[in-house]
């Protein structure tokens, strides 16, 4: 993909391999004035961690009318750094485009003007990282996973999936997913819901892009097909 795509299945062998365990066997398988001023200071800190978390349980909070009911997240696996916020981010690309920074984690929507919402996300490991311009070709909520051909040599136990796993809360690709596509054809990439916030932050993928749920809903609704998305190299 442009800047190179790293070989080894691609989504929808995207899943990481903790995923995939999971998958196969998946419910077994965070003195004097001075003093005064320094407590003062302090109760600050404190006051402003309270709101962070207090904002973080209403943004991750439960999904209950989803098709399949999405759980809060548990806020204290996810660095805050991860949370999902308003930052400002210069940008030549237009309102709407997607721009993955995978060396940071992050994935950011450009709203204009100097402005962007910015993501945590988990990408993908060494050797599956790749870089280049991309597009959303289709969008699938709730969609089937099948694992490819290479996964199945290396897993002849995810040749039960060779059909596809219907969507559901232990399917790889959770409740929201982005294709990506270049010049008309699907690179088997995508951008996808995590349901494991243990991972936001890590590489951990064969190549795709992985938000918690709650955040790649919020971001899949307002992102129509055909929606550029920019990767940065690694």
């Amino acid at each position: 993909m442009g800047g190179g795509k790293a070989g080894g299945g691609g989504m929808d062998g995207c899943a990481r391999p903790g995923d995939r365990a999971r998958l196969l066997h998946r419910r077994s398988f965070l003195a004097g004035a001075s003093a005064g001023l320094g407590a003062l200071g302090l109760g600050g800190c404190a006051t402003s961690d309270g709101l962070i978390l207090a904002e973080a349980r209403r943004t991750y909070g439960p999904m209950p009318d989803e098709k399949f009911a999405i759980p809060a997240v548990d806020i204290s696996k996810v660095d805050p750094k991860f949370y999902r916020r308003t930052v400002r981010y210069e940008s030549k690309e237009a309102p709407g485009t997607i721009v993955v920074d995978p060396s940071n984690f992050y994935v950011y929507r450009i709203e204009g003007e100097g402005s962007a919402t910015r993501y945590g996300a988990n990408v993908g490991r060494d050797g599956f990282l790749w870089s280049g311009d991309a597009y959303v070709g289709r969008k699938s909520e709730w969609a089937t996973w099948t694992p490819p051909k290479e996964m199945i040599r290396r897993q002849p136990e995810a040749a039960k999936y060779a059909r596809g796993m219907p969507g559901g809360l232990d399917n790889p690709l959770g409740a929201r997913t982005l294709h990506l596509y270049q010049n008309g054809a699907y690179t088997l990439y995508t951008i996808y819901a995590s349901s494991d916030p243990e991972t936001i932050g890590t590489g951990i993928t064969s190549g795709c892009v992985g938000l918690l749920s709650q955040d790649m809903i919020h971001l899949y609704a307002q992102t129509p097909v055909k929606t550029k998305v920019v990767v940065l190299p690694a």
